[in-house]
């Protein structure tokens, strides 16, 4: 087999050394714990094969939230190394790994999967549908993103973390990059993207046919909308990845040259691939997250969302333009002035759609009756700071402007006053508002107000210097300064408001462990005091059945579900149950995933037997499915009526506790 057994382990640094520990001694704990409390079993019957698109959710959000804590350890270190000048934390080598895999991993491994796990818990709720239209696909998908998160984060303990950027720019990653670290980088997120593409296909088909059937399709809910644009986003762009990893593969393993400019190849080509795929990906990030503002700002300012077709119409005109604008990402690189002019007028006609969202949001919090629970306070939070985000992104599309901006860190700012303001904060205020739908109970509130503003707070301390460093002349991908430079204060100043953003984080983690323990369990589904405008918060129990809905509700108008409360009505009055049809759990995705995880392994190390020995595993996998008789289960109107009963009992029981406490 010949492996290079003399690369595997990696010992030129305590920290990575010390990584390596604890990853054996977490693995053994882990392990131990399952072991103990034999919870094996229940582990593999009840996650990691179940096609439940709430579980599936659920297990996308733990992989987040893991991921979050890995790139934001990456980001403490990168403020640590330049917080000081001439600062020998860490190594320049050991510094490039770590600024490159804190992009990729805060991308595609936390941003991503924690986006498409509140679309997998609420999308289906919303649309009145009991499931995804592809559950095993469904399953698949997420057990190939868990394969490639796996085999990423390896990289740092094992063989070496690529080290050319997130951006994985040629000929740096080709002809100057020896070593496995970039390969991991090319199978790790082949793998993961894969599982996404097929995330997009799934969920397009789910939001266009299997809504409920008087749902029509400008009567969406925003974030259903949002799913739906974005899952075409996902289908037009991620091919492009695909076929721009697999070609820089060939090149990396076998010879190619595409990329190399040793031998002809044209390193520009990359840069065009990566970005006409990497520009829409910043609104396959976004646009969910306005999709969920667009539901938590009516909801706690109670009104209906100020024009909700010129909404949609928006949300399409941003996905439309997202594929027009990529030169704007090199404009230093070389194009011609008549090139240049054509992206720079693009990039600055998206200000326009998005400009209608935000006056939108605005007008619909005009004259009313306002709340500021924490998910409302992330959603206020988010228009201003995105606003500067988004001003300073017209800035940069000046092409004349831009080649004073590019390369410093008035970009690193700007960039993350776009993801963080928009993606982050929604993903905080989406996890809180929709935390009921997945646990039966909702976050400590007086908690989540620590999450908001030590994070909020920290976010501004830390990149609103930074946009003065870049006018200032320092430059991005930097490892160390002088003190002569004049850089220092407010690097210090930006490095403490990263520590404050950390903070934050931790106030949500001690937030989810407190509140296993201390929180109220709920059996209503309108968990917000009733606030609740969508079908989601219609179910019959705070964690909604395995099946949703007993009987497929209706659906006539962004309001439906308001007027009904209004009215003294509720879907649950409803009781011509009918027997139900449901998917049975699958083995196939996690073994296939298994597979692509050991051969994707073995692949960056360039050993091809074992690599071929688990392709054949996907294979049979695929051939194991194909030939499956699987006819899925029914659930009979008998055990629903019962079922139903049951949770109509513990709803008029809490229902009755809140009357006495009124009453008291």
């Amino acid at each position: 087999m010949n492996f290079p057994w003399h690369e595997l382990i990696i010992q030129s640094d305590w920290m990575i050394t010390m990584a390596q520990v604890l990853l054996v001694l977490t693995g053994i704990c882990v392990v131990g714990g399952l072991t103990y409390y034999k919870k094996w079993n229940w582990l593999y019957s009840e996650w990691l094969t179940s096609v439940d698109h709430k579980k599936i959710g659920i297990m996308y959000i733990i992989s987040a939230i893991l991921m979050f804590f890995r790139g934001g350890v990456d980001a403490l270190l990168i403020r640590l190394q330049l917080m000081t000048p001439d600062n020998t934390l860490l190594e320049s080598q050991h510094y490039n790994e770590i600024f490159t895999t804190h992009g990729v991993i805060m991308i595609i491994f936390m941003a991503m999967p924690f986006l498409i796990g509140l679309m997998n818990v609420v999308v289906p709720l919303q649309i009145g549908a009991r499931d995804v239209a592809f559950p095993m696909l469904n399953n698949l998908s997420f057990w190939l993103f868990a394969a490639g998160m796996g085999l990423f984060n390896i990289s740092f303990v094992l063989g070496g973390a690529p080290a050319a950027g997130w951006t994985n720019y040629a000929p740096l990653a080709t002809d100057f990059s020896p070593g496995t670290g970039i390969n991991y980088y090319l199978i790790a997120i082949q793998i993961a993207g894969i599982g996404t593409l097929m995330t997009g296909i799934n969920f397009f088909v789910t939001i266009l046919k299997l809504r409920t059937k008087s749902m029509k399709f400008m009567e969406i809910p925003m974030f259903t909308i949002t799913t739906l644009i974005t899952s075409l986003i996902i289908i037009l762009a991620f091919p492009i990845l695909t076929v721009a990893l697999a070609l820089m593969t060939f090149d990396r393993l076998m010879g190619t040259s595409f990329f190399e400019i040793a031998n002809g190849g044209m390193p520009m080509l990359w840069a065009n691939f990566f970005w006409v795929w990497g520009h829409p990906e910043v609104y396959i990030l976004v646009l969910p997250a306005f999709g969920m503002f667009s539901e938590i700002i009516p909801t706690f300012a109670r009104k209906r969302l100020f024009g909700h077709q010129s909404m949609v119409w928006a949300t399409g005109g941003i996905a439309f333009l997202s594929f027009l604008v990529w030169v704007h990402h090199f404009f230093t690189m070389g194009n011609g002035a008549l090139v240049n002019s054509f992206f720079s007028i693009s990039t600055m006609l998206i200000a326009i759609p998005t400009g209608v969202k935000i006056f939108n949001w605005l007008f619909t919090l005009f004259k009313g009756r306002i709340t500021f629970e924490s998910p409302m306070l992330f959603a206020l939070a988010f228009i201003p700071n995105f606003t500067l985000g988004g001003v300073t992104g017209v800035m940069l599309a000046m092409a004349a402007a831009d080649y004073q901006y590019h390369n410093t860190y008035f970009l690193v700012a700007h960039f993350h006053y776009v993801i963080i303001a928009a993606v982050v904060f929604a993903c905080f205020a989406g996890l809180i508002f929709w935390y009921p739908k997945m646990f039966g109970y909702k976050l400590n509130e007086k908690i989540n107000q620590w999450l908001f503003w030590t994070f909020t707070l920290g976010f501004n301390l830390c990149f609103l210097p930074q946009f003065l460093l870049g006018l200032d002349g320092m430059p991005r991908r930097l490892y160390q300064y002088v003190p002569e430079d004049g850089w220092f204060t407010l690097n210090f100043i930006s490095t403490i408001g990263a520590f404050l953003m950390g903070i934050g984080f931790l106030a949500l983690i001690w937030n989810v462990v407190y509140s296993f323990g201390r929180a109220k369990r709920e059996a209503t589904g309108d968990n917000w005091d009733g606030l609740g405008r969508t079908l989601e918060w219609s179910t019959a129990s705070a964690i909604p059945p395995h099946y949703n809905f007993a009987i497929t509700p209706e659906w006539y108008d962004t309001e439906t579900f308001v007027e009904m409360k209004q009215n003294g009505k509720h879907y649950l009055d409803n009781r011509n149950y009918e027997d139900i049809h449901m998917p049975n759990n699958t083995h196939v995705g996690f073994w296939m995933a298994v597979s692509f995880l050991f051969g994707g392994f073995f692949l960056v190390f360039e050993t091809y037997i074992p690599a071929l020995i688990f392709l054949f595993g996907v294979i049979a996998c695929m051939f194991w499915r194909s030939f499956e008789e699987d006819y899925g289960y029914h659930i009979h109107a008998e055990e629903l009526e019962e079922n139903e009963a049951k949770l109509r009992e513990l709803r008029e029981q809490e229902l009755k506790e809140k009357e006495d406490n009124k009453d008291e």
